[in-house]
């Protein structure tokens, strides 16, 4: 497995980029945090069933997504949202 494929981690690091765009502008218009974990849930549950992951996080992604409960998801949208804002700073 090579775990240094270029690509992949400039996929992941786009992807995440452009999370972090939408969060940001999110709070620009004024959104609470609670509001923006539940768009990132919908968003979750919208991409995890339309959607085939282009890279290996990706998939881990919607595989915790399949596989967790209501409440599991929610955790994870959290988690995602607090992991893009992170890298943002």
């Amino acid at each position: 497995m090579d775990l240094e494929n270029s690509k992949t981690l400039s996929d992941w690091n786009k992807w995440k980029n452009t999370l972090s765009k939408a969060v940001s502008i999110g709070e620009a218009v004024g959104l609470s945090e609670k509001a923006i974990d539940n768009v990132a849930y919908r968003v979750g549950n919208t991409l995890t069933a339309a959607v085939d992951p282009e890279n290996r996080e990706e998939r881990v992604l919607q595989e915790l997504w399949k596989v967790g409960d209501d409440s599991d998801r929610k955790t994870l949208a959290k988690l995602i949202v607090k992991m893009v804002e992170t890298d943002d700073k």
